[in-house]
């Protein structure tokens, strides 16, 4: 695992406490420093239940929310390649059960109620939610290589109507909001064929105030529309969810089809292809990067839960010793939007690490002020301390540590799908083209380039610097693309280009023009023939 054990200090911290990971580090930090400080000020009951150590321990967990039919459950069984038990696909709202997929040595399933009493899974206190969520809630257990690095959280189809809030029976808002805080990464999926945007869907967007770094989106099904409709489709949902996730920041939004049907619009196979790369190397990140999510995720809750603290004791200063209680607390729940702005003064906080006013305001009716605890510096001290003194010695070892490991990813299922495949993405593709062929690939335009070539007065069989940057620039392309070519180009470095590097040169152009990026070395079977036995070394050059 990350050790963070300094040599500088003999193996042990600051403090002089020895931790073998990182992981046991933020574990110890936790039920040391932050812990206390929850407990003394009620956190758990306002904002989230404590951390235990599978919260800590436990693989980088992906949560997917989405209406019915936007391809949830498909989207796990196209990761892993394989069904999982407890699956159930089609048109009509089909999972109504939130489903943890995780690797087991043997298929099978654990119900809810045996779930989250097994301390080697961090679901132990979703048992707060009672027996109608425990009865919509169970683990899939199976050896697929994809669920040894990862797990994936399936959760019920979101519909609209006030009806299908009620029939729920749980807060499941709150359900998302809980796993919201500690997932890696939140996937949510739309349908292009159907696009919409749900009022429980936008709450449930909502739920996830804070996480917006972990936010992935997804706008499946996408070969069920032409390009132009694509565009509008796209546009649309960058519009309508601006509206719910605010943050000036725009989402990334992936862009396919993820099942393995046939396409039935295969116009943007290229893009679809593209973006399905570019999210698996997404989800592939999140072994390598666990360590530091959760030293991150515990940054954002020791801040609040200082936040927290400043609003039960300012509460408690304010309420009167004897008569007028009842009276008093329902002006300070009036008063709190005041009242945070006074604390955010007082303490130098930012306003985005308040929680929100409204249900503060909610919860706060249920409870007696004069009961709240008074400000306790030593324990504030202790966090502040934290944050400043033991979380960045951590955050440094981190990635030293991870430097020196061997590179961590998802392995397996889709993950593992065309990689080393002629069907690679890329394969056979910009600088990839000819790689397979026993002709160079620039000789089947170089007729072309030779009567470019030879007009511009090559002396001695070569073109000087100067005359091929004139005819180079007329690709308009910037001169730092243009410098990259030439050196990939000239491949004896003399600052000159025989017919077969100027071919190269032109070839290269006519990649980077058609979008594709130009490699940084020059593969073999892109070497001009007559360089391929004696090319000289960059350093020789």
């Amino acid at each position: 695992m990350f050790s963070w054990v300094s040599k500088e200090h003999g193996g042990k911290n600051t403090e002089g406490d020895m931790y073998k990971s990182v992981t046991e580090g933020l574990q110890s930090l936790y039920m040391k420093k932050l812990l206390p400080l929850e407990e003394a000020y009620m956190f758990h009951e306002f904002h989230s239940p404590a951390l235990e150590a599978a919260d800590f321990q436990n693989k980088p967990m992906v949560l997917l929310v989405g209406q019915y039919s936007t391809g949830k459950t498909t989207f796990i069984r196209y990761l892993l390649e394989q069904d999982f038990p407890g699956m159930r696909i089609g048109p009509e709202p089909t999972t109504d059960s939130f489903i943890a997929v995780m690797y087991g040595e043997k298929e099978g399933v654990i119900p809810g109620n045996a779930l989250v009493v097994d301390p080697k899974k961090p679901f132990r206190k979703l048992n707060s939610f009672g027996n109608a969520f425990l009865n919509r809630f169970m683990c899939a257990q199976m050896p697929n290589q994809v669920l040894q690095s990862i797990s994936v959280i399936d959760t019920p189809g979101i519909l609209s109507g006030e009806k299908q809030r009620i029939s729920r029976g749980y807060d499941f808002t709150q359900v998302l909001q809980w796993f919201g805080e500690r997932v890696d990464r939140i996937i949510l999926l739309f349908d292009a064929h159907k696009l919409d945007i749900s009022d429980e869907f936008s709450e449930a967007i909502r739920a996830f105030r804070g996480q917006d770094d972990k936010i992935r989106v997804v706008l499946n099904k996408a070969d069920q529309v032409d390009t132009q409709q694509l565009m509008r489709v796209y546009g649309a949902l960058m519009w309508s969810l601006g509206k719910v996730i605010n943050t000036p920041e725009v989402v990334r939004v992936y862009l396919g089809s993820f099942w393995s049907k046939p396409l039935q619009n295969t116009d943007n196979r290229k893009l679809f292809e593209a973006e399905a790369q570019d999210l698996f190397r997404d989800i592939q990140s999140l072994p390598r990067n666990a360590a530091l999510r959760k030293l991150n995720d515990l940054i954002k809750r020791a801040r609040l839960a200082k936040v927290h603290a400043y609003i039960m004791s300012y509460l408690k200063k304010e309420m009167p010793a004897m008569f007028g209680k009842e009276n008093k607390k329902k002006e300070l729940i009036t008063k709190l939007p005041e009242i945070y702005i006074a604390l955010q003064k007082e303490h130098h906080i930012s306003p985005g690490d308040f929680p929100n006013v409204t249900r503060m305001q909610e919860q706060l009716q249920h409870y007696d002020f004069s009961k709240f605890p008074s400000m306790k510096s030593k324990l504030i001290d202790s966090v502040d301390k934290m944050l400043a003194e033991n979380i960045a010695g951590l955050m440094m070892q981190i990635r030293k540590e991870e430097s020196s490991m061997p590179s961590q990813s998802v392995q397996g299922g889709a993950f593992d799908g065309v990689n080393d495949s002629p069907f690679g993405h890329g394969y056979g593709e910009g600088a990839g083209e000819g790689v397979d062929n026993e002709e160079w690939i620039v000789a089947r335009d170089k007729p072309k380039y030779d009567e470019v070539f030879y007009s511009l007065s090559p002396i001695n069989g070569r073109i000087t610097g100067a005359n091929a940057k004139k005819e180079m620039l007329n690709s308009k392309l910037p001169n730092t693309v243009l410098g990259k070519i030439w050196k990939l180009a000239d491949c004896d470095c003399d600052g000159m280009l025989d017919d077969e590097e100027f071919a190269l040169a032109q070839h290269l152009i006519r990649i980077k023009l058609e979008g594709y990026e130009l490699p940084s070395e020059l593969p073999p079977h892109l070497v001009p023939p007559s360089h391929r036995n004696n090319r000289a070394s960059p350093l020789q050059g």
